[in-house]
């Protein structure tokens, strides 16, 4: 679902509706930025505060391009609210495998798969 701009809204505003993140990256050594769906990873720096501003000025730009040359937005992701529910499909013989190791640790598949998905 692709969220429409009213042609009042500048690329500033429309850049608030997504959730940007900076997180620590201990391959490159330093905080990395990134604003699905917007971008990913696209810049870093050695503090969380400098990592912020470059990408929130970096997403003011991808949205100011992006209505410039007709793409559609995507949905915004700022205040998102996630039911905590959602259906994964996957071959049969993964299913097992998963309802098998959850058996085997006395566990729930849901509890099986919720606990494999918190350490991604």
């Amino acid at each position: 679902m692709k969220a429409a701009a009213k042609k009042t809204e500048t690329p500033a505003t429309l850049a608030r509706r997504y959730l940007k993140r900076v997180e620590w990256s201990e391959k490159e050594g330093c905080f990395v930025g990134s604003a699905p769906p917007i971008i990913g990873p696209c810049c870093h720096g050695r503090t969380e505060a400098e990592v912020m501003a470059q990408l929130a000025t970096i997403v003011e730009e991808w949205v100011e391009v992006m209505l410039a040359d007709g793409h559609p937005l995507p949905t915004g992701t700022a205040g998102k609210k996630y039911s905590g529910q959602f259906v994964v499909r996957v071959a049969p013989e993964l299913h097992k495998k998963a309802s098998l190791k959850a058996l085997a640790r006395g566990e729930s598949l849901n509890q099986f798969v919720a606990t494999a998905l918190a350490g991604a």
